[in-house]
């Protein structure tokens, strides 16, 4: 064994030297050993929000007799939401944060009153670095998670009831009496900002502004400068009509672009750095207004013409914002592959269908279109230097039984006409894989593990499930919980990530915007969980993020420091990381 004397020694040694000179201490001592001083690596250089090991403070209390404002201040980390029933924590929050990267915590108030009070905050000491206040919203959720325990959701003692979720970019906020709120801070920290210890002051403003009180937030920088993690893609499909139905712009006008715009702005500083592009419209409903970007034309039946240039307009904008990947709409419609994706022509000035929607999925309509848009779509690619970089798909989760053969049917359609399309797939029978019918399965959660065992390479995804104990990012799910989706994805070896909701605001299968800030289920509960269909509001001018989108992000950013750190997904420090089920979900 090593001495006390030596391992803190070592520890310290490993503290202020960077992760790369801390590995080759390593191998200068035994397994034990190499696995604790690996664990106090980490420990120094993951952004992770831990309390400091002192006893628990109480929080810092205000008590005017004069103006007669009472309220309590406490600060907490990014892994608990703060209810309007919350009862305060303490005061002594300390962080650890890599370079290049950033953290979050809260800065909470409870007005103890029986007067609303108007709170102002504020952050200070951050000249070197990147800060951002904003308000935590409160929206209703009337019913909890179905199909799971309460040991496995956040803030059953407080719902059905309000749930803290939105992030407004205020930074003053109304508190009603006896009421909890909270602030987010954001700090982005710098890959040149001198590491070590550090120290801000998160400033309160009450009432007029005569009464003013303060908190300190403690962090250490790291050593490490955190790098961009790779070949780990991460998807999220958003929508277009929801855009245009929510804020009643124009299909594809100015004010749509714009506010698409920001949304796709905000879906890569998050590490979403894939861009769904519609070509084609990919729901099976109807629509009057179908987002779907390439015009299509019909001169004489059977035979189409393509103008791509509201595709190219689309493609050079998201080039702009910073995406260099590129997904593609699918090519049969969801949920069986028993039918071709619903194409729209436009005659007289309305949108209708190139045919039926019980077409047969390989049907000679559908492989006459087939035959004359996939050169073009190729042609397109290649023009656009973006065939290299780009993702295809076949159609969206089909099952078991006669989806497979469905599937086979037109996975031989497009080797013939389009050998250059590789696709992938959300499906979970391991048969896609073990066949090679897609080139790169992606089953939901709860069924990776047959991937796995069977060394199948794959992506992940969740989508409305699964419930209970899985990984999800639902409204009750803990945020701690969530944070561990960079570390599962690391550690079980997925390829990549895939959600479908990231700003669906629409009714469920409805032509009709929903009402995002009252009912997080599109109208659909419970076969739609609170909190699925997306994870940004509609703000006036761009889009609000959540919680569950920034804790999610910063698991992302979990995975790039694991990837940065270069510990090996099967290192002993992962060894608790068993599946997508099992796996520790507390903050400690």
């Amino acid at each position: 064994m090593v001495s006390v004397n030596k391992y803190m020694s070592l520890l310290s040694t490993i503290y202020n030297a960077d992760v790369f000179h801390a590995r080759s201490l390593l191998v200068q001592s035994n397994r034990r050993n190499r696995f604790l001083i690996l664990k106090s690596v980490l420990a120094a250089s993951l952004v992770s929000a831990r309390p400091e090991a002192k006893p628990v403070q109480e929080p810092l209390v205000f008590n005017d007799g004069k103006s007669g404002i009472k309220c309590a201040f406490w600060l907490e980390t990014s892994l608990h939401r703060i209810y309007p029933k919350s009862v305060p924590g303490g005061t002594n929050l300390s962080l650890l944060a890599a370079r290049n990267g950033k953290i979050s915590f809260q800065a909470c108030v409870q007005n103890r009153s029986v007067h609303p009070l108007r709170v102002q905050c504020s952050v200070s000491g951050t000249d070197d670095l990147n800060s951002r206040v904003r308000s935590v919203g409160l929206v209703p959720m009337p019913h909890l998670t179905p199909n799971t325990a309460a040991s496995e959701l956040e803030g059953v003692e407080f719902l059905p009831g309000l749930v803290p979720d939105p992030l407004y970019p205020e930074s003053a906020m109304v508190i009603g009496p006896q009421e909890s709120r909270s602030f987010w801070i954001g700090l982005g920290i710098p890959a040149q900002v001198t590491p070590g210890a550090r120290s801000v002051k998160v400033n309160f403003s009450l009432a007029d502004g005569k009464q003013k009180a303060e908190l300190p937030a403690t962090f250490e920088i790291s050593q490490l400068i955190v790098q961009p993690w790779h070949d780990f893609p991460v998807i999220h499909w958003w929508r277009g009509e929801a855009t245009w139905d929510y804020y009643k712009t124009g299909m594809f006008d100015d004010r749509w672009y714009k506010l698409t715009r920001a949304q796709l702005e905000d879906m890569l500083d998050h590490g979403s750095d894939v861009v769904y592009v519609p070509v084609f419209f990919d729901r099976r409903e109807t629509f009057r207004q179908p987002c779907q970007l390439l015009v299509v034309n019909e001169p004489s039946p059977g035979k189409y013409e393509f103008d791509w240039s509201e595709v190219k307009k689309f493609t050079d904008m998201v080039q702009e914002i910073g995406f260099k990947r590129f997904e593609w709409s699918h090519l049969w419609i969801y949920w069986g592959v028993e039918n071709p994706m619903r194409i729209y022509k436009k005659v007289d000035g309305q949108y209708v269908m190139l045919w039926p929607p019980d077409t047969k999925a390989t049907s000679d309509t559908y492989i006459n279109f087939l035959k004359q848009f996939l050169p073009e779509f190729h042609d397109f690619l290649v023009r656009e230097t973006m065939l290299e970089t780009s993702y295809f798909h076949l159609s969206d989760e089909p099952g078991s039984g006669q989806h497979v053969e469905n599937y086979r049917r037109a996975r031989a359609v497009l080797r013939e006409l389009a050998p250059w399309m590789k696709v992938m797939d959300a499906l979970s029978d391991i048969r896609y894989g073990k066949e090679g019918l897609t080139d790169m399965p992606i089953p939901i959660v709860s069924s990776a593990q047959a991937y796995i065992d069977a060394n199948i390479p794959h992506w992940v995804y969740y989508c409305c499930g699964p419930q209970g104990p899985w990984l999800n990012r639902f409204m009750d799910t803990p945020l701690s919980k969530i944070r561990m989706s960079g570390w599962l994805f690391y550690r079980l070896g997925a390829k990549g990530f895939l959600h479908w909701g990231f700003n669906y605001w629409d009714k469920m299968e409805k032509e009709e915007a929903g009402d995002p800030f009252h009912d997080a289920s599109n109208s659909d509960w419970p076969g739609i969980p609170f909190g699925d269909p997306f994870m940004i509001y509609p703000g006036e001018e761009g889009p609000v993020d959540s919680l569950r989108w920034e804790v999610f992000s910063e698991s992302l950013q979990d995975y790039a420091i694991l990837q940065t750190a270069g510990l090996k997904p099967d290192d002993p420090l992962l060894s608790e990381l068993k599946t997508d089920a099992q796996f520790p979900k507390n903050e400690q």
